[in-house]
């Protein structure tokens, strides 16, 4: 009678067990990012992509250009984008002083004529950093 009350506490005991570590396993895949396409996660599938360059916005103009060392983008005017103004403004010397930025962005191909080839469309502002006073190469014409 001893043996099957001791056998019976020790399989309760394994099997109660059992049921723990598989607990563990699944918190532990649950902290592990979603795969939304084969080798990416959701946020590298959503279209956006990540680029870094020279935000400058003209307020006289109400127009937005984002530089990158090989190409311009113009800047779709709305509310990420005057985030985005707000957060450089404290940063720039003059209205033309451009301000390094990493952002996540829609590219928009543009067939309006006498603008840009494609424009960006602001949706996650990652990085403002600030200007280096060497990359500033503004030349002021004028009379003093």
């Amino acid at each position: 009678m001893k043996r099957v009350v001791l056998l019976l506490t020790i399989l309760l005991a394994l099997t109660g067990c059992k049921d723990e570590k598989k607990m563990e396993v699944d918190a532990i895949s649950e902290e592990q990012p979603i795969v939304a396409e084969p080798g990416k996660t959701l946020k590298q599938s959503d279209g956006l992509i990540a680029i870094q360059g020279d935000f400058l916005y003209v307020e006289s103009d109400n127009a937005a250009v984002f530089k990158t060392p090989t190409q311009m983008y113009g800047v779709v005017v709305d509310d990420k984008m005057n985030e985005l103004k707000t957060l450089v403004a404290s940063h720039k010397a003059d209205q033309y002083t451009m301000v390094p930025v990493t952002l996540r962005v829609r590219l928009i191909e543009n067939d309006v004529k006498n603008e840009w080839k494609q424009k960006i469309e602001i949706k996650e502002i990652l990085k403002v950093s600030k200007p280096s006073p060497e990359d500033n190469d503004v030349i002021k014409l004028g009379s003093k």
